[in-house]
């Protein structure tokens, strides 16, 4: 073989050499391309299904003292409460959330469910929650998180419900406060200790009129309810993005 044959095929070796190399690196990160965006797509949908896109670094813990936090069971309620209320008679409330402000009167001639409420927003149990529930032109819902730290304060709250203080003076109209009630076996409409819910729609939502105890108004802030309750939810009508209940300030 000629010195130049050997020379040609000597380059075409190298060449393929090269051109190997080059498609190993190339499928190599082609398929880690594929694999991160692959992880990428699973996080999004693990995300999606917990509701939890939006919680803080550290969100599934509570700087409340729970130690602090007296439990009061069901027969211990109403006194318990009927003191509370009276040693802390305050009757407004601001909810700050990152759409804003809204301001609320509690009323005074719902006193079961006033007092209960004060009392979660000084342990500060809805720094830990979010508007949970939205439905557009009906009612936007707070009070319950996928934290840990939620599940925590209430066991040290307390498992009981307040016995309704249904009122013809306070029904459902827009801007109407109202308590959140469970389904299963409440004859009695007794209301969550937890959970309330605004009334956003225009018309309100007087279906619920002696079902559940309205126990406060809004007094300014309906602007920011109206776009809590534009958002996008899921299925269960979660929103997409959790809006986080910063505080709740008693005034």
């Amino acid at each position: 073989m000629s010195y130049f044959q050997k020379l040609v095929s000597f380059t075409f070796v190298i060449t393929i050499l090269f051109a190997s190399c080059e498609d190993t690196k190339t499928n190599s990160s082609s398929k880690q391309t594929q694999k991160e965006l692959q992880q990428k797509k699973q996080k999004v949908k693990q995300d999606s299904i917990i509701n939890s896109i939006n919680i803080p670094d550290g969100g599934s813990k509570t700087d409340i003292d729970l130690r602090s936090i007296t439990t009061v069971e069901q027969e211990q309620l109403i006194p318990f409460l009927t003191k509370y209320g009276k040693e802390n008679p305050e009757d407004q409330v601001t909810i700050y959330t990152n759409f804003g402000e809204i301001d609320v009167k509690l009323y005074k001639d719902t006193p079961l469910h006033r007092a209960n409420f004060i009392r979660l927003a000084k342990i500060g149990y809805f720094e830990t929650t979010f508007f949970h529930r939205v439905l557009d032109n009906f009612v936007v819902q707070g009070g319950n998180s996928d934290n840990l730290s939620t599940q925590k304060v209430r066991a040290a709250v307390g498992d009981y419900l307040i016995p309704s203080e249904f009122s013809s003076k306070h029904q459902h109209y827009r801007g109407a406060f109202s308590a959140a009630k469970y389904a299963e076996q409440n004859v009695s409409k007794a209301s969550s200790p937890f959970e309330f819910f605004i009334v956003q729609g225009k018309r309100g939502a007087h279906h619920l009129d002696n079902d559940h105890t309205v126990f406060g108004e809004v007094t300014r802030g309906m602007d920011v309810v109206d776009k809590i309750a534009k958002v996008k939810t899921d299925a269960s009508e979660w929103p997409i993005r959790n809006i986080l209940i910063d505080s709740v300030v008693v005034n």
